[in-house]
């Protein structure tokens, strides 16, 4: 709040819970009900893609910009996919592979095992985006609702979905390199989670053969 306070723009923060187990709804909205600003969000259902997709399509924004609550990415950071140091893109994704990108603490077997899932990625759905899977990005309003009103996979692998759909369409990407800081308490799974982002990359292929993803006309 103390960041966004110091901006020349207008900001809405939106905090999309599902699922917790300890005190952040009842947190978050004693926040909220101090701070104008903020909204909190309770979704029905369980994943990550489920809250980010609620959100984004819930916020009011001309920008809308998606951020792990666990702030890995110092806030300050925003500011990069925001005009006027961003305007020509339609998607802004952070990127901890792009030149200028600085990792602090990552352990080498985090770090290798990452770049290894991205390569699958990188091979089955996205080519040349270096780091899909970092949870901050930024979208143009109709961009936002147009891509997260067509998501179908609520859990880790919404953002390959995203992206696929917004390449699909012609949509312009951008990476933005950030420094990005290696939290420990984690809650991705990472060999879990990477079967199951491999299976979740076939369904996207199926989903595009059948025409999910197609525009409706």
């Amino acid at each position: 709040m103390a960041f966004l306070q110091a901006q020349p723009y207008p900001a809405q923060v939106l905090v999309a819970e599902n699922g917790s187990r300890d005190r952040t709804l009842d947190v978050a909205q004693r926040f909220a009900a101090r701070h104008p600003q903020v909204q909190v969000l309770q979704c029905r259902g369980r994943g990550k893609g489920l809250a980010v997709r609620e959100g984004m399509l819930q916020a009011s924004g001309e920008y809308r910009f998606m951020c792990d609550a666990d702030l890995s990415m110092p806030i300050e950071d925003v500011n990069r996919f925001l005009p006027p140091a961003l305007t020509d893109f339609d998607v802004a994704i952070a990127s901890r592979e792009a030149p200028g990108a600085v990792r602090h603490n990552e352990p080498a077997y985090r770090h290798w095992g990452g770049r290894a899932i991205n390569l699958v990625i990188r091979l089955l759905a996205l080519p040349g985006l270096q780091d899909s899977q970092c949870g901050f990005k930024c979208f143009r309003a109709p961009v936002a609702e147009d891509l997260f009103g067509v998501q179908t996979l609520l859990g880790w692998s919404f953002d390959i979905e995203v992206l696929y759909v917004a390449r699909q369409r012609g949509y312009h990407i951008v990476e933005v390199p950030i420094h990005w800081y290696y939290e420990a308490d984690s809650k991705v799974s990472p060999l879990r989670d990477a079967l199951q982002m491999i299976r979740d990359i076939f369904v996207i292929r199926r989903n595009a053969r059948r025409g999910r993803y197609a525009r409706q006309i």
